[in-house]
């Protein structure tokens, strides 16, 4: 008779969760559907490893995918596990951006940590690799790794190519900013349909410092990712070797049952707000990191993320404020090269764990900081003494505001307020020019309960500087900007609009003072002044009264603390991994 309670190597399944679908007489119709797919005793008997990506036809960041799992899947064979591999969504931002289609966009990080969790929790799934590409895709997937709390390793999907323009690298971003060049007159259509064609000339996920290579950064410096995981472009064949590595990391957490609470600990998230400085990275960060702690019961919220930004160099040259993409980083060395000399510097908490088995400082170790190049700087000669990303409050923002300022010369503006409450319309004065030089301009009703979803504005910017108008307004919204956003743009303005925050109670011309150097975001209309106008306020409806989006809108919280969707880690009473 078959051993139907097994003892694998050394994996003692009575003791994980997969016991639940193969262990045991009363398993044997489990057992069956397993049979029914071609494993063996054998197979069923060993560990189950999710093994969970993004994979669709949606966009490039998440075609190569599918391939890169394999790889995986592979190194969880060759090291005694049995992988599993399942897909979820994605939405994708240079595809949603700019119309309604935006709304889904952060809506889907949850979603995307829901469905991962409920896959692994339905099927009793001892471990997880999970491996994404696009801009939420990577906080959903380490959100749920957190949540889960079983053995996790993580992995980017890499990033796209750069595509070639008249002799000079490109992104998906000059595309966005040629669009406001072709209104302003300034490009003609043959130019236009040339650099669309060429922007983007692989697989893999937008080339700059914006969200997805961020948060891809993110993931090695708090310990998900294996070293040098998050670097080579998502063509290159060394991601397969990354996919079998982690495969077989994930065997060894396991065994030794280091588990993502265990390395995604309150200095592991410091050292990822580090990196989202150092490196000039998407102001999604700020949003990001709050919701990735909070899923271990761990507070660490906007406030947190800003006063790290405030004492963090800025180091790496990176576009959009700079000159360089992700692949000249890979070309140096990769984020192990940024890593390092944020370590020598003292900005690292070098003793975390990590999913290596050994440290961060450990895994740096053999790590040499290469001088013959300027993607990347000493923090002994930063581009700036102060993060590429800071934060801003003041009586316009009393719950906080973010500001991407890598690249940026000036940072003060003080100007009237324009005043639009949907993205829609905003963009449309900015395609008619029928704004001023030196306003501000307001984009509000698009947080996360408002919009519903948060919406992203880099339509809307990236015109503005197409036209030769970045430097020359700015604006402000309680939505987010894209991690490609330039110029001085004050993203997750909270409270937001839709809840009675004071953006909601600007009028046209009021005048607004924001200083990125002090940190100050101020409406300068009197205390009773504010009071009759919020007398008068009321709440809006907006358009979503069903769906996704509705349900979204009425579980969502403040921006400050993630825009999360349930009670986090804290509320728990128990965690699946020890079921």
């Amino acid at each position: 008779m078959p051993d139907d309670t097994k003892k694998t190597n050394s994996f003692d399944k009575s003791k994980l969760p997969s016991r639940h679908v193969t262990e045991g007489p009363e398993r044997a119709p489990h057992r069956s559907y397993y049979y029914a797919m071609g494993m063996t005793e054998e197979e069923i008997h060993r560990p189950f490893v999710g093994v969970a990506t993004c994979w669709n036809e949606a966009a490039p960041c998440n075609i190569s995918l599918s391939r890169q799992a394999q790889s995986v899947k592979k190194g969880v064979i060759e090291a005694g596990g049995t992988p599993r591999e399942f897909t979820t969504i994605t939405v994708t931002d240079g595809l949603a951006m700019g119309h309604a289609g935006m709304k889904s966009s952060l809506v889907s990080r949850d979603v995307i940590a829901d469905s991962v969790e409920l896959t692994m929790r339905g099927h009793s799934y001892d471990a997880l690799v999970g491996l994404a590409g696009c801009d939420k895709s990577l906080p959903g997937m380490m959100m749920v790794m957190l949540r889960l709390n079983v053995p996790s390793v993580f992995m980017y999907g890499g990033s796209i190519l750069p595509g070639t323009f008249k002799g000079k690298d490109v992104t998906v971003v000059d595309v966005f900013e040629a669009v406001g060049q072709h209104s302003a007159g300034n490009m003609s259509d043959e130019d236009l349909f040339e650099l669309e064609c060429v922007a983007c000339p692989s697989a893999g996920s937008c080339g700059g410092q914006f969200t997805a290579n961020t948060m891809a950064c993110v993931s090695e410096a708090m310990g998900l990712a294996l070293p040098g995981s998050a670097g080579a472009p998502a063509p290159y064949e060394s991601r397969d070797h990354f996919g079998e590595e982690s495969g077989k990391a994930v065997m060894r957490l396991l065994e030794t049952g280091l588990r993502p609470r265990d390395i995604v600990t309150r200095k592991a998230l410091e050292n990822a707000a580090v990196v989202v400085a150092a490196s000039g990275g998407s102001t999604n960060g700020g949003l990001h990191l709050p919701a990735i702690a909070h899923e271990a019961g761990i507070k660490f919220d906007l406030d947190d993320v800003c006063e790290i930004f405030k004492r963090t160099p800025y180091i790496a040259d990176l576009k959009p404020g700079g000159r360089y993409v992700a692949k000249d980083v890979y070309d140096i060395g990769g984020v192990p090269v940024l890593l390092k000399a944020l370590l020598d510097g003292g900005y690292l908490h070098g003793d975390c764990i990590t999913v290596s088995g050994k440290t961060l400082a450990e895994n740096l170790a053999d790590v040499k900081f290469p001088e013959d190049q300027d993607v990347i700087r000493p923090t002994s000669n930063p581009i700036s003494s102060t993060g590429g990303v800071v934060g801003l409050k003041g009586s316009l923002a009393p719950d906080g505001a973010i500001v991407k300022v890598a690249g940026m010369e000036n940072l003060t503006f003080r100007g009237p307020a324009r005043c639009f409450d949907c993205e829609e319309d905003a963009f449309a004065a900015v395609e008619n020019k029928t704004f001023k030089e030196g306003e501000v301009l307001v984009i509000r009703y698009e947080g996360p309960r408002g919009g519903p979803g948060m919406r992203e504005m880099l339509s809307t910017t990236a015109a503005l500087y197409g036209q030769g108008m970045g430097d020359k307004v700015a604006l402000i919204t309680d939505g987010r900007f894209s991690g490609a956003t330039r110029g001085f743009c004050v993203g997750h303005v909270g409270p937001e609009a839709a809840v009675g925050g004071p953006i909601a109670l600007i009028e046209d011309g009021d005048m607004i003072a924001m200083d990125a150097d002090v940190g100050t975001i101020e409406l300068e209309v009197s205390d009773e002044d504010l009071a009759k106008r919020r007398s008068a306020w009321a709440p809006r409806a907006h358009n979503f009264q069903s769906g996704a989006l509705w349900k979204y809108a009425q579980t969502v919280g403040d921006a400050k603390d993630g825009a999360v969707t349930h009670p986090g880690g804290e509320a728990e009473t128990h965690v699946y991994a020890d079921i």
